[in-house]
């Protein structure tokens, strides 16, 4: 019989990286003089390798036609931009790295962030890094974890109206002034609860880590199957953060009409209004974004690096 620690150490070599990558797509969303810079270092650096670069159109668009060495560059549409490249390369922060995860999921081509923001979460290569970390990457050292993405849908009468995918959160709340919100949640078909609060807040392992963290939910680690329900200030000290199974629907409804303008946001980016009597449908989405992450990375390692941990003990290592 097989051992349990061989079957994990086999499960994480498949995730190794065995494709080449001849042609990368460089995105940004900002265009500050940090992050052309980054966006020329990453340029270089595939020319010298012989990787064939591309550009998100309105990237091109914003840092001109021509490189620092005067040759021309060339552009995509996002659209094709799955089609075209094997790698897209995110310059920025973990905010631009969400809105062109939820973007790039559904081709299937892994996204790898340089961190030109705050935290950096997601976006896992620092600037200083650059030469070192992609050279690694284009000899395939690195790997691939799938994220999986969450899928908010809003039913009036039965029928789809809205939806969007997620690949950090979906918060539910008043939308304008903030106020108290009563809504009544299920999973799949069984009745959890009605709950007062200022919101809620239902975010993915990916996101567990931004503002379901804030607002006291668990830390849990990407690889997991499931999804944390967190309740924003409720009306109650008993309600606390719930972790459900990933396969399972939540279903939300409002109850009271307090004459706000009720909205989901989904990864603090696209914002959809309701109203009283709609039916939110949150469930996982059926594309995962291939986030690659260069050699050495590791997520309990970000965690002490992002939030600090142990830093009041000097992040002693045993021995």
């Amino acid at each position: 019989m097989r051992r349990r620690g061989s079957r994990l150490a086999s499960q994480q070599e498949n995730k190794r990286v065995k494709q080449s990558f001849d042609t990368v797509a460089i995105v940004a969303r900002r265009y500050s003089d940090a992050i052309v810079a980054s966006i020329d270092a990453v340029e270089a650096l595939m020319h010298r390798h012989g990787v064939n670069v591309l550009f998100g159109a309105q990237t091109l668009a914003a840092i001109g036609p021509h490189a620092a060495s005067g040759a021309s560059r060339q552009g995509v549409a996002d659209p094709e931009m799955g089609e075209k490249a094997n790698l897209v390369i995110v310059v920025g922060g973990d905010g631009s790295l969400l809105g062109f995860g939820r973007e790039m999921a559904a081709c299937g081509v892994p996204v790898v962030g340089v961190n030109r923001g705050g935290l950096g979460f997601l976006a896992a290569i620092s600037p200083e890094q650059i030469e070192a970390k992609f050279a690694e990457i284009l000899d395939g050292q690195c790997s691939i974890e799938e994220h999986f993405l969450l899928q908010a849908s809003i039913l009036r009468d039965g029928q789809v109206i809205a939806e969007q995918s997620a690949l950090n959160d979906v918060v539910v709340s008043p939308g304008g002034v903030m106020g108290m919100m009563e809504f009544a949640l299920w999973l799949d078909d069984e009745y959890v609860y009605d709950q007062r609060s200022d919101g809620l807040i239902v975010a993915s392992p990916t996101g567990s880590t931004a503002y379901a963290l804030s607002a006291g939910g668990p830390i849990m680690h990407p690889r997991l199957d499931a999804i944390v329900v967190v309740p924003m200030f409720p009306h109650t000290l008993t309600s606390r953060p719930l972790v459900v199974p990933g396969n399972q629907v939540l279903r939300l409804r409002l109850l009271n009409d307090s004459g706000s303008a009720p909205q989901i946001s989904c990864d603090s980016q696209v914002q959809i209004r309701f109203e009283a009597g709609d039916e939110i449908r949150i469930q996982k989405y059926h594309h995962s974004l291939k986030l690659l992450s260069p050699s050495g990375h590791s997520f309990y390692e970000a965690c002490r690096s992002k939030l600090d941990w142990a830093s009041r003990l000097g992040g002693q290592k045993l021995r």
